[in-house]
């Protein structure tokens, strides 16, 4: 039910990306980005080398003639899955909230963990400031992709420890550590597109913490 519902999700937020998007590009930084993009140039410092690849690969799937096109496509697809990802976060707080690992949910606690994902993520979907980024050529779209699935990755790390925990698997080195791996190399990439996926760092030490560790340590001098 999570991952259908999920993805019907996407499908909303790209339909509505995929027809608002813009025919070309508008007048500011997206035109340097969409031209670097499909001559792989180096757009204005810090640089975004990922976004440029990526963009060129869209670009080759489009054709030269599309390019403003192709990567304005690239970005409605980007921030559609940005949608997922959060839908996804947001349904495992919210069933956090009625039951424990390996415990269902009644039909009454899914429809309303359900709805919070639904409610939740077309909120953001539909939002001015994420719409206006969605349809665009610009490294905002494609960051915030790598921000939300970094984040999503940290709460299947989270919900991993907790079957490992539940099964009698215990140490700060496990098989759900895969996850922290992944988030490593998805860090690393993201820098390749913007600097906003490095203020995911403090939430994830928090999770890491309070998971890893029964009590809270004070500071001392």
């Amino acid at each position: 039910t999570n991952n259908i519902t999920g993805w019907l999700v996407f499908f909303i937020a790209f339909a509505t990306y995929f027809l608002t998007r813009e025919a070309r590009g508008s007048l500011w930084d997206t035109g340097e980005f969409i031209a670097c993009a499909k001559n792989v140039g180096l757009p204005h410092p810090p640089g975004a080398p990922m976004f440029v690849l990526l963009g060129r690969f869209f670009i080759i799937l489009f054709g030269d003639n599309n390019a403003a096109s192709a990567v304005n496509f690239m970005s409605a697809l980007a921030s559609a899955a940005t949608i997922l990802f959060l839908f996804w976060s947001i349904t495992h707080f919210a069933r956090k909230m009625f039951v424990g690992v390996g415990e269902k949910l009644s039909a009454n606690q899914m429809f309303t963990t359900m709805a919070a994902g639904v409610v939740g993520g077309l909120a953001y979907a539909f939002s001015d400031s994420f719409w206006f980024s969605a349809v665009e050529g610009e490294v905002y779209a494609l960051s915030s992709f790598f921000t939300a699935i970094v984040f999503w990755a940290m709460v299947k790390w989270e919900q991993n420890v907790d079957e490992e925990m539940k099964a009698g698997i215990k140490g700060h080195f496990t098989k759900a550590d895969r996850w922290i791996i992944l988030i490593f190399y998805l860090m690393g990439l993201s820098i390749g597109v913007h600097l906003l996926n490095l203020l995911t760092i403090p939430a994830i030490v928090v999770i890491y913490f309070y998971k890893r560790y029964d009590k809270v340590t004070k500071w001392r001098t």
